[in-house]
């Protein structure tokens, strides 16, 4: 196994010095200059100049990705434009709000998903099944700035449950994980659904029933634990994409997260601090994969991870 995850973290350089290079190539296309943003008023040529030549952004683009890439190499994810601060330090200090925002959308999605999955497969084609997976498709379809608009007018504004954005206590995270986990629920409810089914279908399930075994007891003892190899392996890339993927529902209710940081950056064309989230997102990513790879292995002893 430890053989199998050196391997794949080799494959991942190239993969983060793709993402790198297409981010930073990107960032010299799009028109604007950082350093026009950053100035709140006009200022003569010579001060533009001279704040361009201080951050080096009149050198080939080529050279200063390859600083931004000797920088990584020491640790260095470089400083901010817009905010003269270490790009490192800013994602460190974001993280941990997006850290809680994803695990617990992520736990929103898993205790929705699963039990909604498993009902509709115990009674497939009935008004349970329909109705989950009604909802569940209502939740993959629906875009994520919508729906927390709409939980923001109907439990912040007209009901007046929780607040309407920030982020300074536990019932501020309720409103966004329950938005961001309800997408995600749809997902793991018909994956969980369709995966139940195909397990019920089998001869081992047909045996167990005719021994007299409940079906209750089937169900937990002998379906569940193989229809939810393919769930786990999508729980654990699941998480990592929340990680890195909670822009919209950060901006939508005021947390400062790493979307947040990353959005900033994109409107202040601060390249470091969006090369470093990028980067950051990118890492998480992979490590998701890793991680439901090697779970899959542990849950299933016929997966070995050397083959």
């Amino acid at each position: 196994m430890w053989k199998y995850i050196l391997n794949r973290l080799l494959i991942s350089i190239p993969i983060l010095l793709c993402v790198t290079f297409l981010v930073f190539v990107l960032l010299n296309v799009v028109p604007g200059d950082p350093v026009a943003l950053m100035m709140k008023e006009k200022v003569s040529a010579d001060v533009v100049a001279r704040v361009r030549a201080q951050m080096h952004l009149d050198d080939p683009w080529i050279i200063r990705y390859f600083r931004f890439l000797w920088g990584l190499l020491h640790g260095d994810l470089g400083t901010s434009y817009k905010l003269q601060r270490s790009v490192t330090d800013l994602i460190l200090q974001a993280f941990p709000r997006t850290m809680v925002l994803a695990f617990s959308a992520a736990l929103v999605s898993w205790i929705i998903g699963i039990p909604a999955g498993i009902l509709s497969a115990i009674r497939q084609y009935s008004v349970t099944d329909y109705f989950f997976m009604g909802f569940s498709l209502v939740g993959v379809s629906m875009p994520v700035f919508w729906s927390a608009l709409l939980f923001q007018y109907v439990f912040a504004l007209k009901l007046g449950w929780l607040p309407v954005a920030g982020f300074y206590g536990w019932r501020y995270v309720i409103m966004p994980a329950i938005v961001l986990g309800w997408s995600s629920a749809g997902l793991i409810a018909r994956l969980t659904r369709s995966s139940l089914l195909d397990v019920m279908r089998n001869d081992y399930i047909r045996t167990a029933r005719s021994k007299g075994a409940r079906e209750l007891a089937v169900i937990t003892g002998h379906a569940l634990k193989n229809a939810l190899l393919p769930v786990v392996t999508i729980m654990a890339i699941q998480v990592a994409s929340l990680l890195s993927g909670a822009v919209i529902t950060e901006s939508v209710f005021g947390i400062p997260g790493v979307g947040r940081v990353a959005v900033d950056a994109i409107k202040s064309r601060d390249m470091p601090l969006l090369q470093g989230s990028v980067l950051f997102a990118t890492i998480l990513v992979i490590l998701g994969n890793l991680v439901a790879d090697i779970l899959y292995s542990l849950l299933d002893p016929r997966i070995r991870l050397e083959k």
